[in-house]
């Protein structure tokens, strides 16, 4: 991995494979850019109100640091918090819905229940369709067939209705369409004749059964599919100028897409950045941990929010349901927990005179008080620099230098309202609370799904997360933490790391010991083909098969994946083996909720996924020529100070191991090894953290920069 400006070993760069990801973030924008020869050059810049103008800026700056013309570039991955931004500020398009006549309002109805159970003032967010845009067809469909068709007259009378009210875009949920689409489809086509916007119809978007859950999906993706549309052509438009191929957009599920796909199922890339960040890691980080354990968690600390997820056995973990904002969202997606606390978070004190860290952001502009563009409320970033992790000469990115004196008059002030003595105190309050909202959001993917997070280890990432892993991981008794060597855009390579992807799905309620292999295998081939027909390479992918199950008379399912042993033309009666998909069931089942039953098990939903895979170059670390300690400062750690050694990681030489406290920097991120912890830097560049006291070395031994050899030739510093 290079971060200057040109390289300097002299090796003429090979130009016939350059690939470029770029993920957006709330505050920066994040590129990685990948040759044949397997350099990696990232670049990191301020993400602008239209997202589009950053992305190209940040594509221009690599390729300078890079020396290659952007022209040259044969392949463009994006990540955009576009869709995501749209449903959160309620900044998507004017929608309207259409559904079976008596089932207008049930987005809002719901489920009927409360948002907080004992919260007397708790109310349920507003609807993104209001009423008075919502449509009634006297149609009727059950899941055996048409009982009452849609006519012209119907066709004609809602597209009247629409056009009146100057709607934007249209989503159609009809009952029962997920088993009987063609009333739900002759309407779509009808309207997509008659009027010039989007129409999102149900069993097109999410041909399942729960209508309140396909609506409310349906809905989000008529909503932010306009924008998206207008964000993508816009981008593609930019890109296409600059000689750049169009951009592959990810999915919330963890992969690519074409950018026409994503424009027609606009809904699939509301979790697209964090969806990616999850992917890095999985592919950097599995095999650096030196010690076997269950899994991994992944923590991306960005500058508006924290993203935490699971990778168990070297998979992803994947959800079909999540909910952004009070609106429901069910399709596949990388299982994330997110929550509002990142380096821009705001603190403050409440009513009750508590301090406070996020959810509200100061964002890229103006930012944390110590990036000098006008912020003056105290952000956590402005607590690190004043704890000393961040120090004053820092450039975040390369490009942003920080004004300490800034930080620390933001966070008097805070030391002022919460009763404090000094800003240092004040910091050391924000990291800590701070701390304590990310400790619980890993809490909520380990000890609340039952999994002990000592099991774990924990990948550190994003612009902010190596500052935090330590402390965070020693709170939850975690003793590895690994931070790859393009933590502060790991996003943006897992970009260049993540494989295509489509999914397709369709409820078919069976009892397993019923159920009809051939009848199972023809339902699997119709998804297979609609799965391939969603990716660029049909003839390179592979398929993944699994349904959702669950017992008799349950309210939800499990995902399980379905051992087919044949499919296609040469498929036989025996497609599947239901006594091995019982026992994975039992297995999943007493995983997730302790126990196992004898109850029958019965088939929800079928699922087929076509994954065209990505070959992706090793990181290849080449340490920079110099001294690796560039100076020391004052940290604080737990109310003490330190005089801590500063290094410049990409200068560190592999098999290095540094005793804490250190501060390791580069122009993305920054990692702090705490006391009591050491850093071990691995043939990639990786650093891999361990708690001295955890791993049973010497918690005691001596921090002060000084020459060791270690058994695997490296020097100890």
């Amino acid at each position: 991995m290079t971060g200057d400006d040109e390289l300097e070993d002299g090796r003429e760069r090979e130009t016939d494979e350059i690939r470029i990801g770029v993920d957006v973030g709330g505050t920066f924008t994040d590129i990685t850019l990948s040759t044949a020869g397997g350099d990696l050059v990232t670049a990191k810049v301020p993400t602008t109100a239209d997202q589009s103008e950053g992305v190209l800026v940040g594509i221009e700056t690599a390729c300078d640091r890079a020396g290659v013309d952007p022209a040259s570039i044969t392949a463009f991955t994006h990540a955009t918090t576009v869709s995501v931004n749209a449903l959160l500020e309620r900044a998507g398009a004017k929608t309207a819905l259409v559904t079976t006549a008596g089932f207008r309002d049930v987005l809002e109805i719901g489920r009927q229940d409360r948002p907080a159970l004992y919260d007397l003032e708790a109310e349920r967010p507003e609807p993104l369709i209001p009423r008075r845009r919502r449509f009634e067809v006297g149609e009727r469909a059950t899941h055996e067939g048409i009982e009452r068709p849609v006519t012209n007259e119907d066709i004609d009378a809602v597209a009247t209705e629409i056009e009146a009210c100057d709607a934007e875009s249209v989503a159609i949920a009809f009952l029962h369409s997920y088993a009987t689409p063609a009333n739900e489809a002759r309407l779509a086509d009808g309207l997509r004749e008659r009027l010039e916007v989007p129409v999102s119809a149900s069993h097109e978007v999410l041909a399942e059964f729960r209508e309140y859950e396909r609506t409310s999906t349906t809905a989000v993706d008529a909503f932010v599919r306009p924008t998206i549309d207008d964000y993508v052509g816009r981008l593609a438009e930019r890109a296409r100028e600059a000689g750049v191929p169009a951009p592959r957009i990810m999915q919330s599920n963890g992969g690519i897409a074409d950018a026409e796909t994503v424009r027609e199922h606009a809904a699939t890339t509301v979790l697209s950045g964090p969806a990616a960040g999850v992917v890095g890691a999985n592919r950097t980080a599995v095999a650096a941990a030196n010690r076997t354990l269950e899994g991994l968690v992944t923590f991306d600390m960005g500058g508006t929010s924290s993203d935490v997820s699971l990778v168990r056995d070297g998979r992803i973990e994947r959800t079909t349901e999540t909910e952004i904002d009070g609106h429901p969202i069910r399709l596949p997606m990388v299982d994330l927990h997110t929550v509002g606390s990142g380096g821009g978070s705001i603190a403050r004190v409440d009513a009750g005179g508590a301090l406070r860290v996020g959810p509200q952001s100061a964002g890229a502009d103006p930012g944390p008080a110590c990036y000098g563009h006008g912020g003056i409320d105290p952000t956590v970033t402005d607590a690190n620099v004043v704890l000393g992790y961040i120090g004053p000469d820092a450039a975040l990115g390369g490009e942003l230098e920080l004004e300490p004196a800034a930080a620390t008059a933001a966070l008097e002030t805070l030391a002022d309202e919460a009763g404090l003595d000094s800003a240092l105190e004040a910091a050391d309050g924000v990291y800590r609370v701070a701390n304590a909202t990310m400790v619980r959001a890993i809490r909520s993917v380990t000890v609340e799904r039952g999994y002990d997070p000592r099991d774990f280890g924990l990948v550190a990432f994003g612009g902010a997360g190596p500052l935090h892993a330590a402390a965070l991981a020693e709170r939850l008794e975690i003793d590895t933490v690994v931070v790859p060597l393009p933590s502060g855009v790991l996003s943006a390579f897992g970009l260049l790391a993540a494989d295509e992807q489509f999914d397709a799905a369709r409820t078919h309620r069976v009892a397993l010991a019923d159920a009809d292999p051939e009848a199972i295998g023809a339902r699997y081939d119709e998804l297979a083909d609609e799965a391939l027909a969603g990716v660029h390479e049909p003839e390179a992918a592979t398929l993944e098969f699994a349904a959702d199950l669950r017992y008799a008379g349950q309210s939800f399912e499990l995902d399980v994946d379905v051992p087919v042993f044949v499919s296609g033309d040469d498929a036989t009666d025996d497609r599947f083996d239901p006594q091995t998909l019982r026992e994975r069931f039992h297995e999943a089942h007493e995983r997730a909720y302790g126990y196992r039953t004898e109850e029958p098990i019965e088939f929800v939903t079928l699922r087929v996924t076509a994954v065209v895979e990505r070959d992706v170059d090793e990181i290849r670390y080449e340490p920079d020529d110099g001294d690796p300690q560039v100076g020391t400062r004052e940290t604080r750690f737990d109310g003490t100070f330190y005089e801590t050694p500063i290094y410049d990681r990409p200068s560190i030489p592999v098999g290095t191991t540094i005793d804490g406290p250190a501060v390791l920097e580069q122009r993305e991120s920054t990692t702090v090894v705490p006391p009591g912890w050491s850093g071990n830097v691995r043939e990639d560049g990786t650093v891999v953290l361990e708690s001295l006291s955890g791993s049973g070395s010497d918690s005691d031994s001596d921090s002060d920069p000084g020459l060791d050899s270690t058994p695997d030739g490296g020097e100890r510093r």
